[in-house]
C-alpha cells in the first residue's frame, strides 16, 4: 500500500512540476497577461487560416476531389505541429539551465513540458478552427475520430523523439543549430502537406510511404476523410519510426546532460 501511495505521489509531483515548467514558458514566450496564453493558440490558427483563404483563391473549392478547407485545415495543422516540436527543442537546456538549480527538474522534464504544450495549443488551435467552419458547413465532420487522434499520438512521438536528437545535438555543439533551419525547409515535401500521396504517379506512393511524417499526415488524412478519399499509412510503421528515434535520442541525451553538469 504504501509502495503504491509513494508511485502515485511521484507521478503527481512530476506532473506538477511539469505544469509549472509549462506555464512558465508560455509567459516567457507570450508575456504575463492572459492574452499570452491565446497566442499559443491564435499563433497556428492564424498561419492555417491565412493559408486556407489564399490557397482557396488559387485552386478554388477542390482539388483532386478533395475540398481545398479541411485539406488545408489537415495539412498545415500537422505541418504546424511538427514545425513547433522540432523548433522548441533547440537548444532547449541550456535556455533553461536555470531551473535546473531545481533538484526536482531534470532537463528532460525541460523538454517534455515544451513538447506537450505545444501538442496542446496546436490541437486547440486546430478544432477552434474546424467547429466554426464545420458550423458554417464548409468543411467535412471528421470521420474516424480514434485514426485522427491516433495520427496525431503518433506524430507527437515520433517528432518527440526528434526532438530529444536535435536538442541533444544543440546542446553538444553550437553549429548543429544553424543546420536546423535549412534542413526544415528542405524536408517540406516530405511532410505531405501540399499533396496526397494518391496524387502522385503510381511508381513512387510505395517509396513515399516510407517517409514517417507523410506517413502519419496520411493516417490523420485517413481520420478526417474516411475511405472516401484513398489514403496511404501504416501506423505500426510510424510507431516504430518513433520507438527508433526515442531510443537514439533517449542515448544522446545522457551526453547533454553530461555536458550541463560539467558548466
Amino acid at each position: 500500500m504504501n509502495a503504491k501511495m509513494t508511485t502515485w505521489e511521484t507521478v503527481r509531483d512530476k506532473a506538477r512540476i511539469l505544469n509549472a515548467l509549462a506555464i512558465r514558458d508560455v509567459m516567457s514566450r507570450y508575456g504575463h497577461g492572459n492574452i499570452g496564453f491565446f497566442w499559443l493558440v491564435a499563433e497556428p490558427l492564424i498561419l492555417t487560416g491565412g493559408v486556407m483563404f489564399v490557397w482557396g483563391l488559387i485552386n478554388g473549392s477542390s482539388k483532386h476531389g478533395v475540398h481545398i478547407v479541411p485539406f488545408v485545415l489537415t495539412g498545415y495543422s500537422m505541418l504546424t505541429l511538427w514545425r513547433h516540436l522540432v523548433y522548441s527543442s533547440i537548444s532547449c537546456f541550456g535556455r533553461s539551465a536555470d531551473v535546473l538549480y531545481h533538484r526536482a527538474v531534470t532537463p528532460f522534464d525541460i523538454l517534455l513540458s515544451k513538447q506537450f504544450t505545444e501538442i496542446f495549443g496546436v490541437l486547440t488551435a486546430f478544432f477552434v478552427a474546424y467547429v466554426p467552419l464545420r458550423l458554417l458547413d464548409l468543411t467535412e465532420p471528421i470521420d474516424d475520430y480514434l485514426t485522427f487522434f491516433g495520427a496525431w499520438f503518433l506524430m507527437s512521438f515520433f517528432t518527440f523523439g526528434v526532438g530529444l536528437i536535435i536538442a541533444s545535438l544543440t546542446e553538444m555543439t553550437e553549429a548543429a543549430e544553424r543546420f536546423i533551419g535549412p534542413i526544415m525547409y528542405l524536408l517540406l515535401p516530405a511532410s505531405g502537406s501540399f499533396y496526397m500521396v494518391g496524387w502522385m504517379p503510381r511508381g513512387i506512393q510505395d517509396s513515399l510511404t516510407y517517409i514517417p511524417m507523410l506517413n502519419a499526415m496520411e493516417m490523420f488524412r485517413g481520420g478526417y476523410f474516411g475511405p472516401s478519399i484513398p489514403t496511404y499509412w501504416d501506423a505500426g510503421y510510424i510507431f516504430i519510426c518513433g520507438l527508433v528515434v526515442n531510443a537514439a535520442g533517449f542515448a544522446m541525451i545522457s551526453k547533454a546532460i553530461r555536458r550541463l553538469e560539467f558548466r
